[in-house]
């Protein structure tokens, strides 16, 4: 069993993202992955874990964006 919950974590599947990041660092990270990516230095495996790391900071990225966007509705208002 315990090499079944290594795949689960190994696959990404539960990639969580700190809710406290800033925008800037998820940005900066997200921009490293991509590079990363880019440069073929990653197996495919490697890639994949990247791919869905990625995701999740966009993700959070555009909450963070879609928070702030909210707040300057209120102050226009």
């Amino acid at each position: 069993m315990p090499a079944k919950k290594s795949e689960t974590q190994k696959s990404g599947l539960e990639v969580t993202i700190d809710p406290d990041l800033r925008y800037e660092q998820a940005v900066k990270e997200l921009e490293k992955l991509i590079l990363d990516m880019e440069s073929g230095k990653f197996s495919l495996e490697e890639t994949l874990l990247a791919y869905q790391r990625g995701a999740a900071l966009l993700k959070h990225c555009q909450g963070v964006l879609a928070q702030v966007e909210q707040q300057v509705r209120v102050f226009e208002a």
